[in-house]
């Protein structure tokens, strides 16, 4: 019986110490709130760099900070419970990842700093009124993407292109904007546009199925429900032999063609340094929004160029900014 008693205590002084690794354990220091819209590899992306930049700059979750993290798993419904739960933790800043997330989150401005990351468009989006002056106790970095020269990118790799489909969720801002922009440019080269919005992940399927029989090419901008099916886009396009230029470099990474733009990891490290300000003293109306938009790299995915009877350009093969990638193994 001793030995039994013994055995018991050893198994809860183990359990015990489990889970007091978990995060979002209680700490001595500042409290920090992190909301993310759903599980895709861009915002994963962002919350992995975001973390790894915060325990560079000395904030250790469960040691000297608390980082209560949670996922809304692409419900709105899930955002508003979270949000409304992070109103009596008495946190000393909050980061919202994507631009829904950001926009429910907006709430608790009021009261607590605000640090988005990943919104394409913070002032459509309606979360300040200025980038270079946050004036709404909110500002973030931005991941405007550079539409014009992704359709110039399919051009070079595809100069016979004439019909571009674009698949979208037409309930997401960003998504908005970037369709917006993308209208304009493919009309400035002479496409024809074919449109396919969604209202949700189920919907994509179908979307890119159409689009495939009817279109050259597909185009996504960083949208969130696309991003998250993009195998299923990836398995779709390729049976079609059909290109899907892409909003994201993780979108490339799941399966799409090309795209130019910012590396994610840098996004995340962005907008740690902002919680360091933020936590350090600065006021927020002092830490101008950031975007992303020099330096960007043509990311291209050699498994799709190999699928789909695709030759890179010598221009682009001598780019110093070009990233080869593979489909995830």
């Amino acid at each position: 019986m001793k030995k039994f008693k013994r055995l018991l205590s050893i198994i809860v002084l183990g359990l015990s110490f489990v889970l007091s690794g978990c995060s979002g354990k209680a700490a001595d220091g500042p409290r920090i709130g992190v909301i993310q819209l759903m599980e895709h590899t861009s915002l994963n992306m962002i919350y992995d760099s975001f973390e790894e930049e915060l325990a560079e700059l000395g904030y250790q979750d469960g040691v000297n900070c608390t980082i209560l993290f949670k996922n809304a798993q692409g419900e709105q419904s899930n955002i508003g419970s979270i949000v409304s739960s992070f109103q009596s933790e008495k946190l000393d800043v909050v980061v919202a990842i994507a631009t829904p997330t950001a926009q429910s989150a907006a709430q608790l401005a009021e009261t607590t700093p605000v640090i988005f990351s990943a919104v394409t468009d913070p002032i459509a989006s309606g979360l300040t009124s200025s980038l270079e002056h946050p004036d709404q106790n909110i500002t973030g970095t931005s991941d405007e993407i550079a539409v014009a020269q992704i359709l110039d990118l399919a051009l070079q790799l595809q100069p016979e292109l004439k019909t571009l489909g674009m698949i979208y969720n037409v309930g997401e801002v960003n998504s908005q904007t970037n369709i917006a922009k993308a209208r304009d440019a493919a009309k400035a080269l002479g496409l024809t546009v074919i449109e396919a919005p969604v209202a949700n992940t189920s919907e994509v399927a179908q979307a890119a199925q159409v689009l495939s029989e009817k279109c050259d090419a597909l185009f996504s901008p960083n949208d969130n429900t696309v991003a998250t099916a993009m195998s299923t886009v990836t398995q779709i396009t390729r049976s079609a032999g059909i290109p899907v230029y892409v909003g994201a470099d993780s979108m490339v990474m799941d399966g799409g063609t090309a795209t130019i733009g910012i590396n994610y990891v840098d996004l995340g490290k962005e907008t740690a340094r902002m919680v360091d300000q933020v936590l350090q003293g600065t006021d927020v109306s002092a830490i101008p929004v950031k975007v992303f938009n020099e330096n960007l790299s043509v990311y291209v995915n050699t498994d799709a160029l190999e699928a789909l009877h695709l030759t890179l350009p010598e221009s682009l093969a001598q780019d110093e900014q070009l990233v080869m990638i593979q489909d995830p193994q």
